[in-house]
C-alpha cells in the first residue's frame, strides 16, 4: 500500500526500527485484538473484553514493562498504575467500538496521509513491500494489522472530534481563568526535615539485630557475573583506516562548489529602532540617527556610539560588530550598502524595516576556492567516518564468531580485530562498565549467559559495540549482618528521624490552629523565618515547592497560616506576606493562550465524562467486561 521504505543503508534502516516501534506499541498497543502477537486460541488470561476485542494479560504485561523502560513512573508505584492502565486500554476500545457503530469511516487516503504524517523520513523513494513488512515484523505486527489499527485510531479520533465541538469560551471565563494564572502571592515560611533530627536518633545493636532477625529474607547479595568485554569503538577502528592522499584529492575535485567561498565583509553597524513607533517619533529617530552619523563621519569613536546607542543588543556589546555576512544574510538594504563600501567605509544613513543603520566595513574578501590543504584534514574524516561503521560491525562480528570457539582467548581476539579488552570481575547487573558504561541491553544479554557463552555484537555506551564472554557466576545469596549492617542501621535512622519529624509536625499542626505567631513557631522546632519570592499558583515558591500547595491563601488576606504540608520530604508551615493582583492591562495580547487553554481543559473534561459514560453504558449491555480477579493477580504479582 505505502511507497515508504527504500534506503537500506544500516543507519538508517536502525533509525526507522526505533522510530516504528514507538509509533507502533504508544499507538496500535492499544487497539490490536487479542494483543500484539497473542494468539486468540490460547489460554491467555483475560483482563477485559470489549465488544469483540479480548484484552490479555500479555497486553497489559507489555505495556507496563515499556512504561517502565521508559521510565514513565517508579517502579515501586507500579501497583497504583495497574487500574489505569486497564481502564485505558477499555476507553480506548470502547471509543473504537462506539465509532464503528456510528458508522464513522476512514478513507485509504486519510490512512495513507496519517501514516505519513507519523513517518515521514521513510517516504522516500519506490515502495519495497519486503522492507516495510520486516519493520512491522520487528514489532510483532504484519502489514494487514498495522494498517487497520491505524484505521481505527482515526475512528477513535473522529468520534472524540465530533464530542469536542461546539466548545465555548465566555469573557467571565476568559478574566477568570487571567486572574488565576497571573495574580500572585508571596510567602513567609518555615521548614524542618528529617535532617534536622538525624542528630537525635540512637540505633542501638539489638535495633539493627532485631530489624535484620525480621527481615533476613531480604538482605541478599546480588548475583554478579565474571566476564571478558571487548569493545569496538570509532576512535580505534577509524584510526586504523588509511585514507590515500590520491583518493583525497579526487573526492577534492568532484566536490564541485562545495569549497567555493563568496565574497563576505567583516561589517559593524549602530542601529536606531523604529518599528511600532509612530510617524512622529521616526522623525525625530531620523534627526538623532544622522546627528550620530556627522559624529562618527567627524572622527568620533564608531564602537564606543554603539555601545552607548545601538537599540541591536547582540551587537551592542560588542560595539556593533556584526562580524563577517555573505549575501542572503541580511535584509536586502543592508545589503545593498554593506557589499557597496569599500575597506573602512561609512555609509550614509541606511533605512531598513528595522530602523536606521549606520555602517562601517572593516573588511573584505572576494570569493575564492579555499585550497586543497586546507580541507584536507577535513575531508580525511569525513571518508574515515563512511568507513567506520562498516568495520566497526565486521570486526565486532568477527571477533563475535571467534570468541564462540575459543571463549578463553578474549584478549587475544580482541588484539586481532582491534578491539580493546576488559576483564570485569563479579559485576553486578547495574555496575557501569569500562567504556560504555550503564548499558541494560549490554547488561541483560550477560545475565541470560551461561559460562562460556558469548553475547551477540551490542550498541553501547557513545556508539560503540560490545561483545562480552561469561567466564563465571556468582550467586545470589543471604547477606550475613556485618554484610548489610550499615544499610540497615542507616535505615533505621531515616526511620526514626521521619517519626521525629512526624511527631513534631504534629505539634506544629496544633499551634497553627491555635493561631500561634510564626517567628514563635519558627523557636519552638529551631528553624528561622523566611520570605519566598512571589508566585503564582502554577509557579513555585522558591525553596519550598509547588505554588499549588498554598492555592488556598490566593483567597485569603495578608496573615492567614497555612500548613504544615508536607513537601518533597519537608514539613512547611507558611504565613500570607503580600498579595500581588493580576495586571489587567495584559489579557488581552494573552487572550489567544487563554481560550486554547480553557478550552483544553474542558475538552478534556468532555472527553473524560463522554468515555466514562460510555464504558459504564457498555458495561450494562454487556459489551464490556472486566476481570477484577485477574487484575489483582496482577498487582499481587507485582507488590510480591
Amino acid at each position: 500500500m505505502f511507497d515508504i521504505f527504500r534506503s537500506r543503508d544500516k543507519a538508517v534502516r536502525t533509525t526507522l526500527t526505533v522510530m516504528l516501534g514507538l509509533v507502533a506499541l504508544s499507538m496500535v498497543a492499544y487497539l490490536v485484538p487479542g494483543g500484539v502477537g497473542a494468539d486468540g486460541n490460547s489460554a491467555e488470561p483475560i483482563v477485559a473484553q470489549v465488544c469483540n476485542d479480548k484484552i490479555t494479560l500479555r497486553d497489559v504485561q507489555r505495556s507496563l514493562q515499556d512504561a517502565l523502560r521508559n521510565k514513565s513512573f517508579p517502579m515501586q508505584m507500579i501497583q497504583n498504575y495497574i487500574p489505569e492502565f486497564v481502564n485505558q486500554y477499555v476507553s480506548e476500545r470502547a471509543t473504537a467500538c462506539q465509532a464503528n457503530e456510528m458508522g464513522l469511516r476512514v478513507t485509504e487516503e486519510e490512512v495513507a496521509n496519517a501514516i505519513k504524517s507519523m513517518l515521514p523520513q521513510v517516504f522516500q523513494g519506490g515502495f519495497n513491500k519486503e522492507l516495510y513488512a520486516g519493520f512491522l515484523a520487528q514489532q510483532n505486527l504484519d502489514i494487514p494489522t498495522f494498517e487497520a489499527n491505524v484505521r481505527k485510531q482515526m475512528q477513535v479520533v473522529k468520534l472524540r472530534n465530533l464530542v469536542m465541538e461546539g466548545i465555548i469560551v465566555t469573557a467571565d471565563e476568559i478574566e477568570a481563568e487571567h486572574r488565576r494564572r497571573t495574580e500572585k502571592i508571596k510567602i513567609d515560611y518555615v521548614t524542618f526535615s528529617p535532617e534536622k533530627f538525624k542528630g537525635q536518633v540512637t540505633v542501638s545493636p539489638a535495633d539493627v539485630q532485631t530489624l535484620f532477625n525480621a527481615n533476613r529474607a531480604m538482605y541478599k547479595t546480588q548475583e554478579k557475573r565474571s566476564f571478558d568485554l571487548l569493545v569496538a569503538s570509532e576512535e580505534k577502528i577509524g584510526a586504523s583506516i588509511d585514507v590515500s592522499e590520491a583518493v583525497l584529492r579526487q573526492v577534492y575535485a568532484s566536490a564541485g562548489d562545495r569549497f567555493r567561498t563568496g565574497e563576505r565583509v567583516h561589517v559593524r553597524h549602530i542601529l536606531f529602532k523604529t518599528t511600532e513607533k509612530s510617524a512622529d517619533d521616526v522623525k525625530k529617530i531620523e534627526a538623532k540617527a544622522a546627528d550620530v552619523l556627522k559624529q562618527i563621519k567627524g572622527g568620533a569613536d564608531f564602537a564606543k556610539l554603539a555601545s552607548e546607542l545601538s537599540d541591536d543588543p547582540g551587537s551592542k556589546v560588542k560595539g556593533g560588530d556584526l562580524d563577517w555576512v555573505v549575501k542572503g544574510q541580511t535584509v536586502p538594504n543592508f545589503e545593498a550598502s554593506a557589499f557597496s563600501l569599500k575597506k573602512n567605509e561609512i555609509s550614509n544613513l541606511v533605512k531598513t524595516e528595522y530602523g536606521f543603520h549606520i555602517l562601517q566595513v572593516l573588511d573584505r574578501e572576494e570569493p575564492k576556492v579555499q585550497p586543497f590543504e586546507a580541507v584536507q584534514a577535513e575531508l580525511a574524516t569525513e571518508m574515515r567516518r563512511q568507513q567506520v561503521q562498516p568495520r566497526m560491525e565486521a570486526a565486532a562480528e568477527q571477533a563475535r564468531a571467534e570468541l564462540s570457539k575459543n571463549p578463553k582467548n578474549a584478549a587475544a581476539i580482541a588484539a586481532k580485530f582491534g578491539l580493546n579488552h576488559y576483564t570485569v570481575q563479579e559485576a553486578r547487573a547495574s555496575d557501569p562498565l569500562q567504556e560504555v558504561g550503564v548499558s541494560q541491553d549490554l547488561s541483560s544479554a550477560i545475565f541470560s549467559l551461561q559460562p562460556g557463552g558469548v553475547t551477540n555484537a551490542i550498541v553501547a555506551g557513545n556508539n560503540k559495540l560490545a561483545v562480552a564472554v561469561l567466564s563465571g557466576i556468582t550467586p545470589s545469596r543471604p547477606s550475613e549482618l556485618a554484610e548489610v549492617e550499615g544499610a540497615i542501621r542507616a535505615q533505621l535512622t531515616e526511620q526514626k528521624a521521619f517519626e521525629m519529624m512526624s511527631a513534631k509536625a504534629k505539634e506544629v499542626e496544633a499551634l497553627v490552629k491555635s493561631g500561634t505567631d510564626l517567628g514563635a513557631i519558627a523557636k519552638a522546632v529551631g528553624g528561622e523565618v523566611k520570605t519566598s519570592s512571589e508566585f503564582t499558583r502554577d509557579g513555585a515558591a522558591e525553596g519550598v515547592g509547588s505554588g499549588t500547595y498554598f492555592a488556598d491563601l490566593f483567597g485569603k488576606t495578608p496573615g492567614a497560616m497555612t500548613g504544615p504540608h508536607n513537601i518533597s520530604g519537608q514539613v512547611v508551615v507558611a504565613r500570607l506576606n503580600a498579595k500581588i493582583d493580576a495586571d489587567m492591562s495584559k489579557m488581552a495580547e494573552d487572550r489567544i493562550n487563554l481560550v486554547t487553554g480553557i478550552k483544553g481543559r474542558k475538552a478534556q473534561e468532555r472527553k473524560d465524562l463522554f468515555e466514562d459514560g460510555l464504558v459504564n453504558r457498555m458495561i450494562d449491555k454487556g459489551k464490556v467486561k472486566i476481570n477484577q480477579d485477574v487484575i489483582r493477580r496482577l498487582i499481587d504479582s507485582y507488590r510480591a
